[in-house]
C-alpha cells in the first residue's frame, strides 16, 4: 500500500511541475522565505517512493528464493508511518488542489501512444518471471499427480493441493493474458491530439509574455517587457495596481517583500498592500536586486544571467502601467492585465476602473491591441473606448455571444474537458495560462489553440514542432510491429521455460530411478561378497503334502571364510532412465563400503551357537 500511494504521490507531482512556481509563491506568503519548495517536496517523494520500491524488490526475490520475509522493525515503523502521511497528501490534493488531477489527464492524453508501446516492452519483460512461476506450478502439479498415482493413501491430500496449484496458475496467468490482450487492442480506443497527418497541425501558439519574461529579467519591470518582445511575444501580460495618491503601476504580490528591497527600506511596512503607498516612495525601492543578486532564483530551471543583464537587473524599479503601455505602442503588441481593486479605504476604491481606462486613453495606444479583461464596467468601457479587445473567461457561449466578446482567456486545465471543441468551432479565440512545460505546449499546439501565457518564452519560441507528435500510419506500423514482436518474444519465452522444465523433470527421473538402481545393486554385490543369502528369497512354491515338516535342528554350523575378489561385477540395471559413466571402484573405496554395509547386516544376521574346534592331534 505504501509503495503504490508514495509511486502515485511521485507520478502526480511530477506531472504539475507546470505549476511549481505557484506553488512555492503560495508556500512563500505563508512562512516569508522563498525556496525551491516544490523541488524539495519532489526530491522527498522521490526518496520514499525509491525506498518503497526497494524493500518491494527485495520482498520479491526473497519470495522468488522461497526465503522467509523478514523486516527489521525500523522498516516497518517507516512504512507506518508513511501509510499516514500519504493518505494525508492524498487527502490534500483531493480536497485543495482538484485541477491537478486533470493536468495528469492532460498529460496522459499526449503520452498515450508511448505509453501503450512501453507498457508492452514492460508486459513482455514481465513474461519472464510469470513464465517460470506458471511452468513451475505446472511441474508441481505434475509430480502430485504422480504421487495421486504412486500413493493412494494420500490421494485427497494430494488432490487438494492440486487444486490449489491450479487456482495459483489462473491467479496469475489469466490477469497477464487479460492486461497483454487489452494491450494489443487498446490503440482502437486510445485518442491523442498528437496523433494526426502534419498538413493538418495547426500554426504554432502566440505567446503573451506573463508579467513580461520573468525568467529573463525581473516580472513586471521594463526589462522583462523588452526581453519578452525581443524572443517574440504577440502580447504582454501584467497586473495592475492603484497607488494611494492614483497612479497605476505593475505589482502583482499583496505586499512588496518578494520583488523589491521594503525591509532594507521600511522594514515596519514591509507587509503592507501597495496600493497603500504614494508613487512617490514606491518609485525609490528597488525592484532587480532579488533577481540577479539572490542566492535563490525565482525559477528553478533559470538560466545564469550574463554580467550586462546582472547590472541592468539590479537597476529596475516598479514600472508604471503607462511604460507598459509605451512598449506596447512602439512593438505593437497586444497588451492584457489583471486590474486588481484597491483595498476598501483607498480613495480610488470605486473609481479606480474610471482612472486605469483614462489613463489608457490618454497614453494614446491604438485601441486595438488593449486586451480588456476585468469583467466589470463593460458597457462604461464599450462607450468610452469601442475599440478595446474584450476577453472574456470561461462564459458559456451564449454570454459570449451577448457580450459581443470573440477571445477568453482560461486556466490550461480547462483543455480536459473536449479540448474546448465547441469554442473553436463558434470562432473563439482562445488563450491558456499559465504554460511553461514543452509537453504542455505542444498538447495546447496539437490541440489547434490561438495562443498561451508563459513564463518560459525563451524555451517555447525555440520549438519548431510539437513533442510527442506522430502520424497515425506511423503509430499503427509500430503498433502492429510490436504486437508481432512481442507475442514472439513470450511465446519464445515460455518455450523455453517449458524446456527448461522438461529436462529438470528428466534428471530428476534419472536420479531416482539411478538411485534406486545403484541401492539394489550395492546391496546384491555385498550379499554375493560375504556369500549371506538374501534377507528375503523367494521360496519356490512346493505341492501340498499332506505330511508335516519337521524343522531340522543344526547342531553345529560353520560359517565359510570368504575373501572378497575384485572380480565382482555389479549388476546393471534392465531399465535405467540414463547411464551415467561409472567410475572404476578402487580397493579402498570398496573397502570402505563394506566396513558401512557389514555392521548392518551383521546386526540383521540370525544368532547361530558357537561350535568349539577340537585341539589339533598331537
Amino acid at each position: 500500500m505504501s509503495f503504490c500511494l508514495s509511486v502515485l504521490l511521485f507520478f502526480t507531482w511530477i506531472e504539475t511541475s507546470n505549476e511549481f512556481n505557484g506553488f512555492d509563491w503560495v508556500v512563500f506568503l505563508g512562512t516569508g522565505v522563498w525556496f525551491f519548495w516544490s523541488i524539495v517536496l519532489l526530491s522527498f517523494l522521490g526518496i520514499l517512493a525509491a525506498y518503497t520500491t526497494l524493500l518491494l524488490v527485495l520482498g520479491f526475490l526473497l519470495c522468488w528464493e522461497k526465503q522467509r520475509l523478514y523486516l527489521h522493525w525500523y522498516h516497518k515503523i517507516l512504512v507506518l508511518i508513511m501509510i499516514p502521511f500519504f493518505s494525508l497528501l492524498l487527502w490534500i490534493l483531493l480536497t485543495y488542489w482538484k485541477d491537478r488531477w486533470l493536468t495528469i489527464g492532460l498529460s496522459l492524453q499526449i503520452l498515450a501512444p508511448y505509453v501503450h508501446l512501453s507498457s508492452i516492452s514492460v508486459m513482455v519483460l514481465l513474461s519472464w518471471p510469470v513464465a517460470f512461476y506458471l511452468i513451475h506450478l505446472e511441474g508441481e502439479a505434475r509430480m502430485r499427480r504422480y504421487q495421486i498415482t504412486s500413493n493412494e493413501r494420500r490421494r485427497n491430500t494430494c488432490c487438494s493441493m492440486l487444486t490449489k496449484l491450479r487456482a495459483l496458475q489462473v491467479a496469475v496467468g489469466v490477469p497477464f493474458f487479460f492486461i497483454l490482450l487489452c494491450l494489443y487492442v487498446v490503440p482502437f480506443g486510445t485518442y491523442s491530439p498528437c496523433l494526426q497527418e502534419k498538413e493538418k497541425l495547426a500554426p504554432k501558439p502566440n505567446f503573451f509574455g506573463h508579467r513580461g519574461a520573468p525568467m529573463l529579467g525581473p516580472e513586471n519591470t521594463i526589462m522583462s517587457f523588452e526581453k519578452a518582445v525581443e524572443y517574440g511575444a504577440h502580447g504582454l501580460e501584467s497586473d495592475v495596481q492603484i497607488s494611494f495618491d492614483g497612479v497605476p503601476f505593475l505589482m502583482h504580490d499583496y505586499d512588496l517583500r518578494r520583488t523589491t528591497n521594503i525591509k532594507e527600506v521600511l522594514p515596519d511596512a514591509a507587509r503592507r498592500h501597495p496600493s497603500l503607498f504614494r508613487w512617490s516612495f514606491l518609485t525609490t525601492l528597488n525592484a532587480g536586486k532579488w533577481f540577479s543578486d539572490a542566492w535563490v532564483k525565482p525559477f528553478f530551471r533559470m538560466k545564469p544571467l550574463s554580467e550586462d543583464d546582472k547590472e541592468r537587473a539590479r537597476n529596475q524599479r516598479i514600472a508604471k502601467l503607462t511604460d507598459l503601455l509605451a512598449i506596447a505602442q512602439k512593438e505593437k503588441k497586444l497588451v492584457i492585465f489583471d486590474l486588481n481593486a484597491p483595498p476598501s479605504k483607498h480613495p480610488s476604491r470605486l473609481s479606480y476602473i474610471h482612472l486605469v481606462v483614462r489613463v489608457i486613453l490618454d497614453s494614446k495606444i491604438e485601441q486595438h491591441l488593449i486586451a480588456w479583461l476585468p469583467g466589470s464596467e463593460r458597457r462604461y468601457i464599450k462607450s468610452k473606448a469601442p475599440g478595446f479587445q474584450h476577453v472574456g473567461t470561461f462564459y458559456t457561449l451564449q454570454e459570449l455571444a451577448d457580450e459581443n466578446i470573440t477571445r477568453i482567456n482560461v486556466d490550461y486545465k480547462r483543455l480536459y474537458y473536449n479540448g474546448l471543441r465547441e469554442y473553436k468551432a463558434a470562432n473563439i479565440s482562445i488563450n491558456l495560462y499559465i504554460v511553461n512545460e514543452p509537453w504542455l505546449f505542444s498538447l495546447v499546439w496539437c490541440h489547434s489553440i490561438h495562443s498561451v501565457t508563459t513564463d518560459n518564452i525563451e524555451v517555447l519560441n525555440e520549438m519548431n514542432h510539437p513533442y510527442y507528435f506522430m502520424t497515425p500510419n506511423f503509430y499503427l506500423f509500430l503498433w502492429i510491429f510490436m504486437d508481432i514482436l512481442s507475442a514472439v518474444f513470450i511465446v519464445s519465452i515460455f518455450r523455453f521455460h517449458w524446456w527448461r522444465e522438461s529436462q529438470s523433470e528428466k534428471i530428476r527421473q534419472g536420479i531416482t530411478s539411478y538411485t534406486e538402481a545403484s541401492s539394489a545393486s550395492l546391496q546384491n554385490e555385498v550379499v554375493e561378497i560375504m556369500g549371506i543369502p538374501a534377507p528375503f528369497p523367494e521360496r519356490e512354491r512346493e505341492p501340498p503334502s499332506s505330511k508335516a515338516v519337521v524343522p531340522e535342528v543344526v547342531n553345529e554350523t560353520t560359517i565359510p571364510t570368504v575373501h572378497p575378489t575384485d572380480d565382482v561385477r555389479q549388476p546393471v540395471p534392465t531399465e535405467p532412465a540414463f547411464e551415467p559413466i561409472q567410475a572404476p571402484t578402487s580397493e579402498a573405496n570398496r573397502e570402505a563400503t563394506l566396513q558401512t554395509v557389514l555392521p548392518t547386516l551383521e546386526a540383521n544376521e540370525p544368532t547361530v551357537p558357537s561350535v568349539e574346534k577340537p585341539p589339533p592331534e598331537m
